[in-house]
């Protein structure tokens, strides 16, 4: 167990993300749940089905550390929540492209809290006042901060399990 099998619609950009996501989420439980073995114990498949939108970009960085956290320690991301960014091997949250239309597209999905890199604020800031009334938008610049909001734990890191 422990390994990682990627299938699906990728190509080598996004191939590449969801290897250092499984890097970085490995790390993040080691360091804050250290009893959880899951993914010494398991292996994980992440497939991406092919579909209208091409998908070659590091975009999914932090959504996906975060799905397969969700997995390991058997817990659900709150239900209202959308998140794009890069993830780097050391946990840092990096700019991605498309802030106004993965706004616009949470939107008409019903979301209502989105999380940015910090590095993408004045691109979300100079967004019409239309598309970002009502919206609960966060800015990260570590992975720790995305996993805070993910998994509505403030104060996770004040205190290791």
């Amino acid at each position: 167990g422990g390994g990682l099998r990627v299938t699906g619609s990728m190509k080598d950009v996004m191939k590449e993300s969801t290897s250092i996501a499984h890097t970085v989420g490995r790390k993040f439980l080691h360091e804050y749940q250290m009893g959880n073995s899951y993914f010494d114990d398991y292996d994980v498949h992440m497939h991406v089905p092919d579909g209208a939108t091409p998908k070659d970009g590091p975009s999914a960085g932090i959504t996906m550390v975060t799905a397969m956290l969700s997995l390991a320690m058997d817990r659900p991301v709150r239900a209202d929540l959308a998140m794009t960014g890069e993830v780097s091997l050391s946990g840092l949250v990096l700019p991605v492209g498309g802030i106004k239309e993965k706004t616009m597209a949470a939107r008409r999905a019903g979301i209502d809290c989105l999380v940015f890199p910090a590095q993408n604020k004045r691109d979300y800031d100079e967004l019409p006042d239309y598309l970002k009334e009502g919206l609960e938008v966060h800015f990260a610049e570590e992975y720790k901060r995305v996993f805070e909001i993910a998994f509505m734990e403030d104060d996770f890191f004040d205190h290791k399990i």
